[in-house]
Parts: structure tokens; C-alpha cells; sequence
């Protein structure tokens, strides 16, 4: 089963616009993540799904640039978009990926995937969510094709459109069998993705000082380093995260 990481991804962040492409020691922060996927040993391939807006050209360049596939679609209906990018890469197990999470960890992914393969007698989904453990910025949702279909069909209103898994929480969370992993232990206080300024100043400081341009930290050595300066940490404390209703 062919299995690909669809990282979805725009310039138009309400909060941050153009977050995606800002600079991380040297280098847009998408391609600091799209090193971390690389190192996925149970994913075949990397898509990024993009949309239609001609302010989403310089992803697409950097796609290239990357020689990452990419996939353009809607962008309100980022489902459609994930539909779009499964068939033109032709995935058959999903990791849902997005773009403002520079410190994704390939064992974590690694970790859902399989997850999901050995239980896929009995399970449609994976993510680690769900409750969260991991640092938020981990975050990954694994699902099969046929899951994702079934988004599709059954997703009704604009926030499950855009926000392609909620279906499976709150319109119809009879028709899905979900699983979640956790961690040995519990480091959800601690907020790795970029949605503020605040945000962005976290990640620069721990890429600055574990010097993560040139080198692929486990989640757990930055975790270790994240503990022992709690005052970059305190940077972003106070930002408020949208959570979808479970």
C-alpha cells in the first residue's frame, strides 16, 4: 500500500501570513520540515497540497525547488484538497501533515503509520491528538483512502471541510473506528507550532541552539533542552490554540 505524507499547506494564515516560507536560520521553515518528513522511513512519497491563489505561486516554486510533488485546490475546501493530492499521488494511506510544524518527528509518523497497518482489520484512523501527549507540533493524523472518501461524502459543514478529520468527531462519529498513540510521558504544555510571532520565536531559538538547520534531532533530545530553558518555552505560553470540539 502505497503511503504519503500530504502536507497541507498556504500563504494566506489569518494569523501569520506567509508563515510557511518565513526565514528559520536561513531557510523557509517549510523546508526545515520537509527534511524532517524525508527522514520518514514507512512513507513512499511527500505531496504538498496547496491551493489555486496566485499568492501560493512560491510554495509551488518551492516544491520544485524541493522535488516535491505538489497538488493546487481549493482553499476553504481544504478536504477537497487532500482528495486532490491522495489521487495525484496516488496514496492509499494518508499522514495528514500541516505546514506550520517545523519539529515533525519522522518516528512519530513512522509510529501512526504502522499503527495503523497492524490494525487495519479494525481501525479506519490514527493520530496522536486524541488525548494529546506529544508537544503540540507533532501532530499527525494517519488515515486509509477509503477513510478519507468517507470524509468526503459524509463531511456536511464548512468547518469539516476545512478542517478535513472533524467529521470523524462531531457529524458522524459512529461511522469511524479511531485510535490514538501516547507518549511515555506527557509534554502537551509545550506549543512547537507557528501561528503568532511568539510562536516563531520559540522555533528560532530552538533551532539556533540545537543547531537543527544541519541536523535532525529526535523530538525527545529537544524535549530535554526545552525542560532545561523553560524561558523560551514561556515565549509562547500565553497563546490561545483553536481546538476542534471532540
Amino acid at each position: 500500500m502505497k503511503r504519503v505524507i500530504v502536507v497541507q499547506a498556504r500563504m494566506t494564515s489569518t494569523r501569520l501570513p506567509g508563515k510557511v516560507l518565513m526565514d528559520v536560520v536561513g531557510h523557509p521553515m517549510l523546508v526545515h520540515q520537509l527534511n524532517r518528513l524525508k527522514q520518514c522511513k514507512m512513507v513512499d512519497e511527500i505531496i504538498i497540497a496547496t491551493t489555486t491563489n496566485s499568492s501560493d505561486d512560491p510554495i509551488v516554486k518551492l516544491a520544485k525547488h524541493e522535488n516535491i510533488r505538489y497538488f493546487r485546490g481549493d482553499e476553504q475546501d481544504v478536504l477537497s484538497r487532500y482528495l486532490g493530492a491522495a489521487d495525484e499521488s496516488g496514496a492509499e494511506i494518508v499522514a495528514r501533515i500541516t505546514a506550520d510544524c517545523p519539529l515533525i518527528d519522522h518516528q512519530v509518523i513512522d509510529r501512526i503509520i504502522n499503527e495503523l497497518i497492524i490494525n487495519m482489520d479494525e481501525c479506519d484512523y490514527v493520530s496522536n491528538t486524541h488525548p494529546r501527549t506529544y508537544p503540540r507540533g507533532l501532530d499527525t493524523e494517519v488515515f486509509f483512502l477509503d477513510t478519507l472518501m468517507r470524509f468526503d461524502r459524509f463531511a456536511q459543514s464548512s468547518a469539516a471541510r476545512e478542517h478535513v478529520t472533524l467529521v470523524a468527531y462531531t457529524e458522524r462519529p459512529k461511522l469511524f473506528v479511531l485510535r490514538n498513540i501516547t507518549d511515555s510521558q506527557d509534554n502537551s504544555d509545550l506549543r512547537w507550532t507557528v501561528d503568532t510571532e511568539e510562536d516563531l520565536y520559540v522555533i528560532r531559538a530552538l533551532f539556533q541552539a540545537l543547531d537543527l538547520g544541519n541536523n535532525i534531532v529526535p523530538y525527545s533530545e529537544i524535549i530535554a533542552y526545552a525542560r532545561s530553558h523553560p524561558e523560551i518555552s514561556t515565549l509562547n505560553m500565553d497563546v490561545e490554540t483553536w481546538e476542534p470540539s471532540k
